[in-house]
């Protein structure tokens, strides 16, 4: 699930409700999984809003805590609804430094385990994982330019740009380490466009969810088709 709380309107008990109101959905075989992002975690040298003054690069780099699942806040972007979900009682987090899901319900386990440092939002990721067992996703108020399913095309092509990226990481010892490794160039900037492409083919469903649109459709076929879309127009 992707969402934006407040383009819901007012809702009786706030994000708790909303948050128990999918659990009951989703009932005791089903669950929930969202970004729980941490862009804080990424090479200063790459930040451009707003970008810090070079002078502070290394500072940054060795002074950052490290990524702990239990402890890092998913960064501010993500939203009210994922931090509330990564807190959860009994909910889970992948270990990656970078783009961490959290998941709460039957398969939690099942779906943050084996999150490859290098395989960010590749098959090792809750992505890879959702795909596998033939979840869905649900944008609650937002478009298809946060539908981060559509990285796990770009991850499928191996005609996509790869980058060295780096993130601190907290050992066991309770010491950080900053590590570099490579990744996807991811680009979200055409998933707009993928996403009226496939809304047009009849792909999702669409309802108003308090003052929010909201879309619903298969992972295997949004990440099918924007696979297929991807290698028509941009690799």
């Amino acid at each position: 699930m992707h969402s934006s709380l407040r383009s819901l309107g007012f809702v009786a008990g706030g994000p708790q409700a909303v948050v128990e109101a999918l659990l009951e959905v989703l009932g005791a075989e089903g669950t929930l999984v969202v970004p729980t992002h941490t862009p804080d975690n990424t090479d200063p040298a790459h930040w451009v809003n707003p970008p810090v003054p070079e002078a502070w690069w290394s500072v940054i780099r060795e002074e950052a805590p490290g990524f702990d699942p239990a402890l890092t806040p998913a960064g501010r972007a993500l939203g009210r609804l994922s931090e509330l979900v990564r807190t959860w009682p009994g909910a889970r987090r992948s270990s990656h430094p970078q783009v961490s899901f959290a998941a709460l319900g039957a398969r939690a386990d099942e779906v943050v385990e084996g999150h490859r440092l290098d395989d960010g939002l590749g098959e090792s990721s809750p992505l890879g994982a959702v795909y596998r067992l033939d979840g869905s996703v649900l944008l609650l108020g937002c478009g298809h330019e946060r539908n981060t399913s559509m990285h796990l095309s770009e991850w499928r092509s191996p005609k996509a740009p790869r980058h060295v990226v780096g993130s601190s990481l907290r050992l066991a010892d309770g010491t950080a380490v900053w590590r570099e490794w490579e990744d996807v160039d991811e680009d979200e900037g055409d998933f707009g466009q993928i996403g009226e492409a496939f809304e047009a083919a009849g792909g999702e469903r669409v309802g108003m969810v308090g003052a929010a649109t909201a879309r619903l459709m298969s992972q295997r076929a949004v990440v099918d088709f924007a696979t297929d879309w991807m290698s028509q127009h941009r690799f």
